[in-house]
């Protein structure tokens, strides 16, 4: 197992100096690493309201996304479109249903998951949904139908099939409408403390090889060690450089992002909400080193990782998580 401890030493002496300073300065930064740097079926389905659910569901243990949304298409009156797409985090399944502006509540919303998992014969961990503007409409829906709603930008499944369906389906609609405007971008809410009880004891940029994080992830899989997982564009040759930030915690401890204006390195969580996680020294050095992070960060499509460790001297890591910070769906 590839450990960040091994890839930190790899990287250059700096890193090792960087240690032994953060050892002794819990929020000093250490020197960032350089080095060289389906086509799916798709199902339209029309609300029935004489469907009715399955008698018994299987609980799943996995998770689906969902999103219920207007899109850039206009009905024969010229009223909007609004549109439900339902698939799970692999998707193995993909459900798109075309709804009336007159029927957009949470009730008709719960009626038509109802027929999804019906159709299925299963019952999903979690709806997960990246729309906060949706949030009050989404989790009605889901109290009544029993399954737990998520608001979280973790939905790559469901915002790279959206980014699909502009091309292969809403602009060959007879109603496409071309100046209809983006409908929604992330905007996280200004950082806000992060609790004490969350706080690591210290920090570092470190870079992991693309093969090492895909090590890394591996261990995630077989449950190794806790975390969470997105795809990586299978493209990228394993030498890509991917940026990360390692924490050093004896507890347990979300997009990764450095502001160069506050010199601080801020976690974004959920839909829009963001916090300051640490702050480093504003000096020319640290400055140079948070930018070039970014850079390398944007260089491999926005992927990046949060890896834990007990302590910098660790030879595994207790906790990893492939992120990626990537612009919202356009509709």
């Amino acid at each position: 197992m590839t450990s960040v401890a091994a890839f930190q030493t790899r990287s250059t002496v700096a890193h090792r100096q960087a240690s032994t300073r953060a050892r002794e300065r819990p929020a000093a930064v250490s020197p960032f690493s350089r080095s060289t740097p389906t086509s799916a079926r798709r199902l339209h389905t029309r609300a029935s309201a004489t469907q009715e659910p399955a008698a018994t569901l299987k609980k799943l243990t996995k998770d689906w996304q969902i999103d219920f949304c207007s899109r850039p298409l206009r009905d024969d009156r010229g009223k909007k479109v609004w549109e439900l797409l339902v698939t799970d985090d692999e998707r193995s399944f993909e459900h798109a249903e075309y709804f009336p502006n007159n029927r957009i509540n949470s009730v008709e919303l719960a009626r038509a998951l109802e027929r999804v998992m019906a159709s299925k014969g299963e019952k999903p961990r979690r709806f997960k949904f990246f729309r906060a503007q949706m949030q009050t409409i989404i989790t009605r829906a889901c109290t009544e139908v029993d399954v737990e709603a998520l608001a979280s930008r973790r939905c790559q499944t469901m915002t790279n099939w959206l980014d699909e369906r502009v091309e292969s389906v809403y602009k060959k609609h007879p109603g496409y409408d071309a100046n209809a405007p983006p409908l929604m971008a992330f905007e996280p809410t200004a950082p806000k403390r992060l609790p004490d009880a969350l706080r690591g004891e210290s920090w570092a940029f470190v870079a992991l090889p693309l093969v090492g994080v895909r090590e890394e992830a591996e261990q995630v899989k077989r449950g190794k060690v806790f975390g969470a997982l997105l795809d990586i564009d299978e493209n990228l040759p394993d030498d890509t450089l991917i940026p990360g930030i390692a924490v050093y915690t004896s507890r347990a401890l979300a997009c990764i992002s450095v502001d160069a204006q506050t010199s601080s390195i801020v976690l974004e969580t959920g839909v829009n909400d963001s916090w300051s996680y640490a702050f480093f020294r504003k000096t020319p050095e640290l400055t140079k080193e948070a930018k070039e992070w970014e850079q390398v960060k944007r260089a491999c499509g926005g992927v990046h990782f949060l890896a834990i460790q007990t302590d910098e001297e660790a030879e595994v890591t207790d906790g990893f998580w492939i992120l990626r910070d990537a612009p919202p769906p356009q509709y």
